[in-house]
């Protein structure tokens, strides 16, 4: 499809305030946002974001202000996000893993004017990191009186250790109380979030996303995995990812449905929810899945679940279709610089066509394939790296040039890094991304694509793939595996098997026996972080070069 004939006008609304206006007029009893402590309905929400929009005012927020947000998963969240948003000004999600250096860098290179914070969530204390990055924080301050963030001019804390320069939540709501309701100014191509991505540099860049990728990707994903109005959608991924703000968030609320999500993802406590909110659909990476699927409650629960909307392969989708009974599961692929989806099944497609995770482009979104080696595009069936144009892609990196003209072309197109290829129907296939790659002598070997292998013999619940460097070959598999309960596997059965169901390139070479994946390194969306494998895997091999395995 030809992008500069293709118009977003009409099709669903494109400012996040126009959105949920819309749902709550259309199911203002319908419960938002749904948490183990809180139920929030759409005429909740509506009236409590405009109460945190007059505050904002008050605190002297305007259009095209950025304003930092580090809470958890919860309707705080999304009131913010939506009263900010509606005013013009910008968010900047804060990941909640964060240390100070991290959240240092982000608040700084975001220019942030304000920052709205937990004192601390699970087992990070903000108020601490505060303390370090900005000691002026425990006395006034105006925006350039902290030296290392020139621009923040106020902090606002929800929870009871409040510095003595910063504001209390129930008095900055306070403040706004007996306020003129400020206009809902946001226009679609305004900016609404700035997304940092997790990058290969040692910090993130910014992610410029606009009301109108965000809204409409919220709109195409949601109607894509089936989603009516009051259906009960649980996700735990982290809504300061574009996984929660737009695929989860907003996917909710465009299709007026109910929310249900957490803190931290535990597949124990997913499954209680599943049951107990009667949950139709769940979202969710290969890690998330595989977590749920082996987790014991299953057996014990009853489900109620209609689709799925999953980042994962073909072998993880039949089992989330078979055991879980999510029969209309799509596959999705995005990132964060396209707002995040480019792709993604639809609950109607033959269900042949979803588990083999082709996916059909979004409404006016182009997609090219480029050769890996000489950088011509290629023709259906050739795997390359994936560029993509269109209304989803971001407006550049903030305050970032010279990366924006790296990952942008002139007419549009996004350089994403990753790997796949478009089949003869045009739909997209996703089997990597470029920096994954591991160069087995003379081929290139996608870590998803013998991971998805793996996870068909009967003893491994989950396998992590990397490369390391081998003296003959230039890198080799290295596999981390989790086994199922009551399982056992070698290097020479594992060998074995792969020899039958993979080319020789492939196999893994060195094998690790892990009980689980948080020792290596998790991410918040609970995806392994592939290079703190690649860190463990090479520790292993140092020890011990001619190690196999370790048990």
């Amino acid at each position: 499809m030809n992008t500069s004939s293709f118009t977003l006008d009409g099709v669903c609304p494109l400012t996040t305030h126009d959105a949920l206006r819309r749902a709550a007029t259309i199911g203002p009893d319908v419960e938002a946002i749904v948490t183990s402590r809180e139920r929030v309905t759409y005429r909740d929400l509506i009236t409590q974001s405009d109460h945190i929009r007059s505050a904002l005012a008050a605190q002297g927020v305007r259009k095209g202000d950025h304003v930092a947000v580090c809470l958890g998963n919860g309707p705080r969240w999304v009131e913010v996000f939506l009263a900010v948003t509606a005013l013009g000004a910008v968010v900047v999600p804060v990941n909640t893993r964060f240390r100070a250096d991290e959240m240092a860098h982000v608040l700084r290179q975001s220019q942030s004017a304000l920052l709205i914070t937990a004192d601390r969530f699970l087992r990070v204390d903000f108020i601490d990191i505060l303390r370090q990055i900005a000691p002026g924080i425990d006395g006034p301050f105006t925006a350039g009186d902290l030296p290392k963030l020139p621009d923040l001019g106020a902090v606002v804390v929800i929870g009871s250790d409040v510095p003595t320069g910063a504001e209390q939540w129930d008095t900055f709501l306070a403040a706004g109380k007996g306020l003129a309701l400020p206009a809902a100014v946001a226009h679609p191509n305004d900016v609404a979030l700035i997304q940092y991505t997790s990058g290969t540099t040692s910090f993130p860049k910014g992610v410029l996303l606009t009301h109108r990728s965000m809204c409409a990707n919220g709109f195409f994903s949601g109607g894509r995995l089936g989603l009516r109005i009051a259906d009960r959608f649980h996700s735990a991924r982290p809504f300061f990812h574009v996984a929660g703000s737009s695929l989860s968030v907003l996917a909710c609320i465009q299709h007026v449905c109910t929310l249900v999500t957490m803190d931290r993802f535990k597949p124990g406590e997913t499954l209680r929810l599943f049951e107990h909110e009667r949950c139709t659909h769940f979202s969710g990476n290969d890690t998330i899945a595989l977590m749920i699927l082996g987790h014991p409650d299953i057996r014990t629960r009853t489900l109620y679940l209609r689709g799925a909307w999953v980042a994962a392969s073909s072998s993880i989708v039949r089992q989330v279709i078979d055991v879980l009974g999510a029969t209309e599961c799509v596959v999705g692929y995005g990132l964060s610089e396209a707002s995040p989806n480019v792709a993604q099944s639809c609950w109607w497609e033959p269900e042949e066509v979803r588990v083999s995770t082709a996916m059909t482009l979004e409404p006016g979104v182009e997609v090219r394939i480029r050769s890996l080696t000489d950088g011509a595009d290629v023709g259906p069936g050739t795997r390359g790296e994936i560029l993509v144009r269109g209304w989803n892609v971001m407006q550049g990196y903030y305050n970032l040039p010279e990366q924006t003209r790296s990952a942008l072309s002139d007419d549009g197109w996004l350089d994403t890094g990753d790997i796949g290829y478009l089949d003869d129907s045009g739909r997209l296939v996703f089997t990597g991304r470029t920096k994954e790659l591991i160069r087995v002598g003379g081929e290139n070997v996608a870590p998803a694509e013998v991971e998805d292998i793996l996870h068909k013999h009967p003893a491994i619940r989950q396998a992590v793939v990397v490369g390391v460097p081998d003296p003959r070959l230039l890198e080799v598999p290295f596999a981390f595996i989790q086994l199922s309960v009551d399982s056992t596997l070698d290097q020479d059965e594992l060998t074995q098997w792969c020899k039958q169901h993979m080319a020789g390139f492939k196999i893994p070479r060195h094998l690790q026996i892990v009980t689980d994946f948080e020792s290596i390194g998790m991410t918040a969306s609970g995806k392994v972080r592939k290079s703190d494998a690649v860190a463990v895997a090479n520790k292993i091999l140092t020890a011990d070069p001619v190690a196999e395995a370790s048990r």
